[in-house]
């Protein structure tokens, strides 16, 4: 049972997922492994993702450990239309489509709660605010959830903290081999791609903004400067703030760097970022991107409302005319720009093939455990074995401790 665009399109998507697989040997190893074992036979898992072929192999997977696996798009502009047609020619149970509008976005939601999942697989916890909102009769039929990104552990924090939250969540964003790899290198080659294939302009020379230093912002800026660009950092935390600057770059406040700035990307997973009279201080020709979550972070409407004119003058680039004469460009309309825009491909597939497998494997510890009721991080014996997976598959060989160097380091009256 799916909903798609258009079927014909499923030879083109299934060679797309054909060729993510060759590049995910760990997620590769554990669908084995679950071919043998069928961790989740009898379970229904849902799925709220974004819709490319990478993501639909981590259903592949599940399905291959026996579960029923039903998927919709966390992101209306990052669904690939031939990816979802091969989801449902694979046999998985797919609803969703580019460019849905926020009504359809929802429905395609309820579709797959209509599954009555035992466990979800969330990126930004749409779909777990709307089984708390809408379908609270499915509530206790849940066993957890795993929350893929840093924009949605915040949220589901927030509403733990408040006594809201009703089942246990795995913080996969929180694991190592998420955020020190999907975070960083992921996001950092994947938003670049897609800004410089959309614009067909170089990086080289410019003043580059990147606002937030988590592990994406430290991600965006290893790479700009790579790419030859003067990187300014903005941020609200002190510590993160002196490390940007220890890792050589300027830092300083949104207002001064908007005034400099040829490119700002917004990554912060909160709203208002820029906004307001910082689009006043932008110098003709600024491109604006966001590589945080939700199309927040760059207020449009404050941008709107100082403009004469606004056009599409390339795929997924809009001009800005302000009264002032000045032009200003959003990509992607603010969403996702390295999933939303016209060359936006996601992480690479080398990248999320450690974040899928400790999704994967968390479902699994979900059905193993009887979770408390919260917000929890990967256990760390996951991340040990998707690394242990991860170099074993680029042919790597480490070092082990001998009894000795262990037996020193666990007594602590040895001297030095």
């Amino acid at each position: 049972m799916s909903k798609v665009k258009d079927m014909s399109l499923a030879p083109e998507g299934v060679r797309k997922i054909e060729w993510v697989q060759k590049h995910m040997p760990v997620l590769e190893h554990i669908k084995e492994e679950y071919l043998e074992t069928r961790p989740f036979k009898g379970i229904t898992i849902g799925s709220c993702l974004h819709l490319e072929p990478k993501t639909i192999n981590l259903g592949l997977t599940l399905m291959a450990g026996g579960a029923e696996v039903a998927m919709t798009g966390c992101n209306p502009l990052s669904t690939h239309d031939d990816a979802v047609a091969g989801a449902a020619d694979l046999g998985l149970n797919v609803y969703g489509w580019r460019e849905q509008d926020d009504e359809e976005y929802y429905q395609t939601i309820n579709m797959v709660l209509d599954h009555k999942p035992d466990i979800i697989i969330d990126d930004g916890a749409d779909m777990i605010m709307v089984l708390h909102n809408e379908r609270t009769e499915l509530l206790s039929h849940i066993k957890g959830a795993c929350e893929e990104t840093t924009t949605g552990v915040h949220r589901l924090q927030a509403m733990h903290a408040d006594g809201a939250l009703k089942f246990p969540v795995i913080a996969v964003n929180d694991a190592y081999t998420k955020y020190l790899f999907d975070n960083r290198y992921g996001t950092g080659q994947s938003s670049f791609d897609a800004i410089m294939g959309t614009t067909n302009m170089v990086i080289a020379g410019k003043t580059v903004v990147v606002c937030g230093y988590g592990w994406c912002g430290r991600g965006l800026a290893l790479r700009a400067a790579g790419l030859g660009a003067d990187v300014i950092v903005t941020e609200v935390d002190p510590i993160r703030a002196l490390e940007a600057r220890m890792d050589g770059y300027r830092v300083m406040t949104i207002r001064e760097a908007v005034k400099q700035a040829d490119l700002i990307i917004t990554v912060t997973g909160n709203a208002d970022i820029i906004s307001g009279d910082d689009f006043k201080y932008m110098k003709n020709g600024c491109m604006l991107a966001n590589s945080g979550h939700f199309n927040v972070e760059i207020n449009r409407q404050d941008l709107e409302a100082i403009s004469t004119e606004v056009k599409e003058v390339r795929e997924s680039i809009e001009e800005f005319t302000t009264k002032d004469g000045r032009k200003i460009y959003l990509l992607a309309d603010g969403r996702l720009v390295n999933l939303s825009a016209a060359r936006g491909q996601g992480h690479p597939a080398e990248i999320m093939d450690m974040s899928f497998a400790v999704q994967a494997l968390s479902a699994k510890h979900i059905l193993e455990n009887d979770l408390p009721v919260g917000v929890t991080k990967a256990p760390d014996e996951i991340d040990y074995n998707v690394a242990s997976l991860k170099l074993q598959a680029m042919d790597i060989e480490i070092d082990s401790l001998t009894d000795k160097q262990k037996a020193y380091m666990a007594n602590w009256q040895e001297g030095t």
